[in-house]
């Protein structure tokens, strides 16, 4: 058996699949003014003046699943609660750091490979796949939600949650699968723990269940096995790095949504752009990073001003 072969997991059980309402699903969207026609008429021009366009997306995105973010003012995570998520030197070190982290993403993804698509990855894969516009599609999600909605043509660049990697071979696993086996070694009542939900999927469960977890392990070496997402204190990879530098170059202008570039691994695109001289706009509720830098803003919810465009 080759270890660096995906392997397919099955679809998870039935009781945990969980209807989600509205509300739940926009709980962590921030406060926001109602879009304007001239903004809308802004973000219209911009889109289709376009030829080889490149759209970078941020948490802002996803938020409108019901995935919240770390930043945002009053609903983040930050602003909730005074977790922090795991430091990619805690995870390689410590077997205990690793083995808490398992058992609360164990949990936490029931409820996190669940989130769907919303109207904007609709929106980002039709100017993809119909319009021919998109080019590149860069999201610092990882979440898989553009590739559910149908996109081709999308570089993870903070990787994926729904891929694992053994740091030993480098044998890749499908996060499903390794789910499974996980069921399969740990007895964990999910009645109340499976309703939480955080950015990457680590949501808080009691001390006595951490204590016991069985942690996965590769099946070909023993080796340890992390999530495929590059964790706060690491590096993006450099191939990819490069990669979306190529693309940047390649594209005629760059579309923001739902980031605020508080993280350099995003900033240092639009700084590509703007040295390249590229057109550039940022929709997004709030500040962000490159607000002062001379390109267009528009401040509103990417699911709200989305839909207004006509195409």
């Amino acid at each position: 058996m080759n270890p660096n072969i995906i392997r397919k997991g099955t679809k998870l059980i039935a009781q945990y699949r969980y209807q989600h309402s509205s509300a739940e699903l926009h709980q962590f969207v921030p406060k926001h003014n109602p879009v304007n026609e001239r903004d809308v008429k802004l973000l219209e021009d911009f889109i289709f003046s376009s030829k080889k366009l490149l759209v970078l997306t941020g948490a802002g995105v996803s938020t409108e699943s019901g995935i919240p973010d770390y930043r945002s003012e009053g609903v983040g995570l930050y602003a909730r609660t005074n977790h922090r998520p795991i430091q990619h030197i805690e995870f390689i070190k410590s077997a205990a750091a690793r083995q808490r982290y398992w058992a609360r993403n164990f949990v936490g993804w029931f409820r996190f490979s669940q989130r769907q698509p919303n109207s904007i990855h609709y929106f980002v894969r039709d100017l993809e796949i119909e319009d021919k516009i998109v080019h590149c599609v860069v999201t610092q999600n990882v979440d898989n939600l553009h590739f559910k909605a149908g996109s081709k043509k999308v570089i993870e660049l903070h990787g994926t949650g729904y891929r694992v990697l053994c740091l030993n071979c480098d044998a890749v696993y499908d996060r499903s699968y390794i789910q499974e086996k996980l069921m399969k070694t740990n007895n964990i009542n999910f009645d109340d723990t499976s309703k939480m939900i955080r950015p990457d999927g680590d949501v808080d469960i009691p001390l006595d269940v951490v204590k016991s977890f069985q942690t996965p392990a590769c099946e070909s070496c023993n080796g340890i096995l992390k999530p495929d997402i590059t964790f706060f204190g690491d590096n993006v990879p450099k191939y990819r790095v490069e990669l979306i530098k190529e693309k940047v170059t390649d594209s005629d202008s760059v579309l923001v949504l739902g980031s605020s570039l508080s993280v350099f691994s995003g900033y240092r695109i639009i700084l590509q752009a703007i040295e390249e001289s590229k057109n550039i706009c940022i929709l997004n509720i709030g500040p962000t990073r490159a607000d002062n830098l001379g390109v267009l803003k528009i401040e509103a919810k990417c699911g709200d001003i989305l839909p207004k465009i006509k195409r």
